[in-house]
């Protein structure tokens, strides 16, 4: 990220949150960095235009998790960084073609903060959106003509080997 934050811990660590409510503290509340990166991507995939989450070798590892039974990863594609009061986030799309980016980059950057400072009470300093990559329908119209060449084959040494 362009600026780290002077309340920034190590990656596996969380944060504390502070409370407003003038009460005494009895504790501290930690919040772990994947929570707050769940948060992220979770908000992300919430706004409308956004295809997927990741760069390529990102959905590629998550296509192959797919295929082997595994679960989706809900911080693909999404790095935070969590300090002591506050936290920022990068997190990279792939656009549905004809939405406009700079309004999906502001609804995704809008929506992370949001999500984030209501459900963890942490300051959000930043939220840098990529965009990766743009869906195009026909992308939709050669992943089915791929299956479908891939059952026609199937058929055919079911054929053969009866």
């Amino acid at each position: 990220m362009a600026e780290k934050n002077k309340d920034q811990q190590s990656e596996n660590q969380g944060a504390t949150a502070a409370t407003n409510d003038g009460e005494q503290n009895t504790g501290r509340n930690i919040i772990e960095n994947t929570v707050v990166g769940k948060i992220a991507g979770i908000a992300t995939r919430e706004v409308s235009g956004v295809h997927a989450l990741g760069g390529g070798a990102a959905r590629m590892m998550g296509t192959i998790r797919d295929t082997f039974g595994g679960s989706e990863n809900i911080q693909q594609g999404v790095d935070v960084e969590v300090g002591e009061t506050q936290a920022a986030a990068d997190v990279s799309i792939v656009a549905e073609y004809g939405v406009a980016i700079h309004e999906l980059a502001d609804a995704i950057r809008l929506n992370i903060t949001r999500s984030i400072e209501r459900m963890t009470g942490l300051e959000v300093t930043e939220v840098n959106v990529t965009v990766t990559d743009v869906h195009l329908p026909q992308d939709d119209d050669s992943d089915d003509n791929r299956e479908l060449s891939a059952s026609e084959q199937q058929q055919l040494q079911q054929g053969r080997v009866q």
